[in-house]
């Protein structure tokens, strides 16, 4: 009856317990609901599109309609450099694993030698040694086990960032391509707007020549040609450059970048629901990341917290030598190794990872609480874009008329020339306003997606793509 209960000791010895704090996933002041729960959205809708509970649920070539800009986002997330880079992070971190893991199995080692001496009377002599050692140290107070826990949750972590580096990517494909639409929108608004300041220069001209107005009204006219003619050229500038950024984000050399569908028509769900404060939590990729260090952090506690206790190790050594005569051997051993003095060293070290965790503690509640601002300021930023675009129509319109009138007025000798340069610059930089509205409407909602963590589910969301 001894035996079996010499066998359990010995079983218990050896799977050891855990020291250290078992990871818990904090509690973070998050809201019941979002000030502004659901955005509407007044822009071109397309069909297809389900309702779905948060619009963080819809793939991203769900919500962005426009095949070009599709087939952007896939070559990005093909060749972008800094997605091979979060790769090959998730390659080291599960190496590493790997390599924190083999400390729970034994090591086995192997020797082979021999020597052979010969002389001149012809006598020859063999000898030579095979041996093999096994070592093995018994995690019996988990510090194996907590470095293998920590090792995990890097692993974790290094995958939760590679997520937020495509979805931080999808979204700056997005925000790029719409800049361009908008930069081709008010590049075309400068162009018509040259061509239409040009006829209005050779009428005052003309009138000059007849003696009906003075030089300065030509000279005002050569003044609003030239500014609209400088815009002309810092939007070719521009959208030359944000070109350049797409063939950045894509991996390329500058190239040229094709155009699809307009920026007014780009199509959107109708509203935008957000979800629960609380999924993001789940979703998130830096909140989950943010998480993975803070659990990782704290098992590193658990491994501080093993070395104050002993620490067991198992030897053996066996083989078999031979000369004249073969003879094996087998040499069995344990080591006891137990901290009695280090003028609390060991201590120290725990409360180092205890402070250095709670530093990522304080972390991950930065992050939960910057995640809840960023949807927060993109949901009123739709919504508020949304009221202004509307207002700058209006402002277009009226200054489109404006613009008619007073020319009328001036062609009937009712008003200066000034009135007409005035109202003609209004409507100018009024088109300009719209455009850029509308653009920083829709980049308004791209942001509002990558906040609430949209196409998290990155490795789904491609063999989605796929099969479509």
């Amino acid at each position: 009856m001894r035996h079996p209960s010499l066998l359990l000791l010995v079983t218990t010895l050896l799977s050891g317990c855990l020291v250290g704090p078992n990871y818990e996933r904090p509690d973070t002041p998050e809201p019941e609901r979002y000030r502004e729960s659901t955005v509407a959205s007044d822009t071109v809708v397309a069909e297809t599109m389900p309702p779905v509970e948060s619009v963080a649920d819809l793939p991203w070539w769900e919500l962005f309609q426009d095949t070009v800009l599709q087939d952007l986002i896939a070559t990005a997330l093909e060749n972008n450099r800094d997605l091979k880079v979060a790769m090959a992070r998730i390659a080291e971190a599960r190496a590493a694993l790997g390599f924190s893991k083999a400390d729970l199995y034994p090591t086995v080692d192997a020797i082979a030698g021999g020597t052979l001496d010969a002389n001149t009377e012809d006598d020859v002599t063999a000898s030579g040694v095979v041996a093999g050692t096994v070592f093995w140290e018994a995690d019996l107070f988990g510090r194996i086990r907590r470095s293998n826990e920590a090792a995990l949750n890097d692993l974790l972590a290094t995958e939760e960032a590679y997520r937020g580096v495509t979805i931080a990517l999808v979204a700056q494909v997005a925000d790029f391509y719409l800049l361009l639409r908008d930069l081709d929108n008010r590049l075309a608004i400068s162009e018509a707007t040259v061509q239409a300041r040009a006829q209005s220069l050779d009428i005052i001209q003309v009138r000059f020549s007849a003696g009906m107005v003075s030089e300065v009204d030509v000279n005002q006219a050569e003044i609003q040609l030239a500014e609209a003619e400088a815009a002309v050229e810092a939007f070719q500038r521009l959208r030359t450059q944000t070109e350049n950024g797409i063939s950045f984000l894509l991996g390329q050399p500058p190239t040229d970048i094709g155009r699809g569908v307009g920026l007014g028509d780009q199509a959107f769900p109708p509203d935008l629901p957000a979800g629960l404060p609380s999924d993001l939590l789940e979703r998130r990729p830096d909140i989950l990341a943010a998480e993975r260090q803070l659990a990782a952090q704290t098992a590193r506690i658990g491994v501080a917290e093993a070395i104050k206790y002993p620490s067991l190790t198992l030897s053996a050594d066996m083989g078999a030598s031979f000369a004249s005569v073969t003879t094996g051997f087998l040499t069995l051993g344990a080591n006891l190794l137990a901290p009695i003095f280090n003028a609390g060293k060991n201590q120290r070290r725990v409360e180092i990872e205890a402070a250095r965790t709670e530093q990522l503690f304080h972390a991950y509640e930065q992050t939960v609480l910057n995640a809840l601002r960023e949807v927060e300021d993109a949901m009123v930023a739709v919504h508020r874009y949304d009221a202004e675009y509307a207002t700058r129509l209006r402002q277009v319109e009226a200054a489109r008329s404006a613009a008619d009138l007073s020319w009328v007025r001036y062609d009937g000798g009712w008003t200066s020339f000034l009135e007409v340069l005035e109202v003609q610059r209004s409507l100018f930089a009024a088109e300009l306003a719209a455009s850029e509205t509308l653009q920083l409407r829709h980049t308004s909602m791209v942001q509002l997606y990558r906040a609430l963590g949209g196409g998290w589910n990155v490795q789904d969301a491609q063999a989605g793509q796929e099969d479509t």
